[in-house]
C-alpha cells in the first residue's frame, strides 16, 4: 500500500495516483486478457470500465483488518453498518435522503438489473436505452428474451415515441451515462420522469458512475424524481468509484415496497444469494464512512488525464474540437471528423501502436473510440499519442 503524503497544509492529505502498479500475472482482464477481444496479446490496455488505481488505503485498511479475523462465514447484508453508510453517502455526497428499508443487496449490478426486468416487463416487451450504449445492457435484455430498443442521446421525439408504445415497460437509463460520461441536469431528468408516468414505464437508474461526475455538472439520484408506490429502480455499487468490483457486490433502492419483496425473494430462495460477500459489505462501509478525501483526489487526477487527452487531440487535429466527458475516466472520442476508417485505425492500433482502445462499434457507434484514463498520466500519455500516431499514419498511407 503507498501511504498518504502530507503537503504543506497538514489537513490536506495528498494520494498517488501517478505510482504505476503493475498488474501482469494478476487475472486481470484488462491486462492479462486483452488477446481475448483483441486477437493479439501483450497490447497496452485501454479498454475495461476499471482503473490502473490501488483503491483508497482507507479501504485497504478495512479489508485487511476483516482478514486479520480470520473467520469468513456467511454474513448479512441487511445490518446497520452497511445500510447506514448508503444512507449517510447519499445524504452527505448527493444531497438525498434514502429509506434504510428500500435499499437491497445485489451480487452485481447486472443481476439486478435482469431481476427488474423480469418483475417489471414480460417476454417480449420493449426495454428503451439510450444509444451509444453500455454493451452488457443489450446483451442482458436479451438474454431476458426482451427486445431492446435504442433511441438516440439527446433525441426526446424519439424517447417519447419509444415510451409510447404499447408495449414499451422498461426504461433502461444509464446515469451517469455510459460510454458518453453525459450527466443528465434536473430538467432532463424531471422530462423523463414526466413522460415514463405519463406512459407507464418504469425506470431502472443505473448510477454505477454517480459518484464520478465532474463539477460544475452534478449527478442526481432517480430517488429525487420516483416516488413511494411508483416502479422505478437505482442500482450502483462502489466498485466504479473506489475501484473495487473483483469484491463484486452492489446495491439497489426500490421505490416499491412489493418489487423489493419480490426481488429479495427471488435473491433469496430462486437463486440462493442472499449471503453477500463479506468483504465487499466491508468495502463499501470504509469507502462511504472515510473514502471521500481519497475520491475528490481521484477526481481531480481524472480531470486532469482528461484535460491531457484534449488538449495532445485538438493541439494534432483542430478540426476535432474534443471536449472531456462529464463524468467519469472514459474518453469518448467522435474520430469521424478524421476522415479515418475504421478498420484502418483498429489494425494501425492493435498491429503498429500495440495498444487496445475499445472499438465505438462495441456500443453501436462507429466512428467513435472509447479511452480509458482511470490510470497513472505516463500512461493516459502513451495512449493519447498512440491514437495521434496511428491517424497520422492512416493519412501518410492514403
Amino acid at each position: 500500500m503507498r501511504t498518504p503524503s502530507y503537503e504543506a497544509d497538514e489537513h490536506h492529505v495528498s494520494y498517488d495516483f501517478d505510482t504505476p502498479v503493475d498488474r501482469h500475472g494478476t487475472w486481470c482482464t484488462q491486462w492479462d486478457y486483452v488477446e481475448d477481444r483483441f486477437g493479439v496479446p501483450d497490447l497496452l490496455p485501454f479498454t475495461i470500465s476499471d482503473m490502473d488505481f490501488e483503491t483508497a488505503p482507507e479501504v485497504l485498511s478495512a479489508l485487511r483488518g476483516r482478514l486479520d479475523h480470520g473467520v469468513l462465514g456467511y454474513s448479512r447484508w441487511r445490518q446497520d453498518d452497511f445500510l447506514s453508510a448508503i444512507v449517510d453517502w447519499y445524504r452527505t455526497r448527493h444531497a438525498t435522503e434514502v429509506a434504510p428499508e428500500s435499499i437491497v443487496y445485489g451480487p452485481s449490478v447486472i443481476y439486478q438489473i435482469a431481476q427488474l426486468l423480469r418483475l417489471w416487463s414480460r417476454p417480449g416487451d420493449g426495454v428503451v436505452v439510450h444509444t451509444p450504449a453500455y454493451d452488457a445492457f443489450p446483451k442482458t435484455v436479451a438474454a431476458q428474451d426482451r427486445r431492446l430498443l435504442g433511441c438516440p442521446l439527446g433525441d426526446w421525439a424519439e424517447l417519447e415515441r419509444l415510451l409510447a408504445l404499447p408495449d414499451t415497460s422498461v426504461l433502461l437509463l444509464c446515469s451517469p451515462h455510459n460510454p458518453t460520461g453525459h450527466v443528465w441536469t434536473e430538467a432532463d431528468l424531471d422530462r423523463v420522469a414526466e413522460l415514463c408516468g405519463r406512459y407507464g414505464v418504469a425506470v431502472i437508474s443505473d448510477e454505477i458512475h454517480s459518484d464520478l461526475a465532474h463539477p460544475p455538472h452534478v449527478h442526481r439520484p432517480w430517488a429525487l424524481h420516483g416516488s413511494r408506490g411508483e416502479r422505478w429502480a437505482i442500482v450502483t455499487s462502489a466498485s466504479k468509484s473506489f475501484n473495487i468490483p473483483a469484491l463484486t457486490g452492489s446495491y439497489g433502492i426500490i421505490g416499491d415496497p412489493g418489487t423489493r419483496d419480490a426481488y429479495l425473494r427471488h435473491l433469496k430462495e430462486a437463486d440462493g444469494l442472499s449471503s453477500p460477500a463479506v468483504l465487499s459489505l466491508v468495502g463499501h462501509i470504509a469507502a462511504y464512512r472515510e473514502g471521500a478525501p481519497w475520491l475528490e483526489s481521484l477526481g481531480t487526477y481524472l480531470r486532469g488525464n482528461l484535460q491531457l487527452v484534449a488538449d495532445r487531440l485538438n493541439t494534432a487535429f483542430p478540426t476535432l474540437r474534443w471536449t472531456p466527458p462529464q463524468a467519469g475516466y472514459l474518453a469518448w472520442i467522435d474520430v469521424r471528423p478524421l476522415g479515418v476508417d475504421d478498420e484502418a485505425l483498429r489494425r494501425e492500433l492493435i498491429e503498429t501502436q500495440k495498444v487496445a482502445i475499445m472499438p465505438g462499434t462495441a456500443y453501436g457507434s462507429p466512428g467513435h473510440l472509447r479511452l480509458n484514463v482511470g490510470c497513472p498520466r505516463t500512461k493516459a500519455e502513451q495512449g493519447v499519442t498512440a491514437l495521434i500516431e496511428a491517424v497520422r499514419a492512416i493519412h501518410r498511407s492514403t
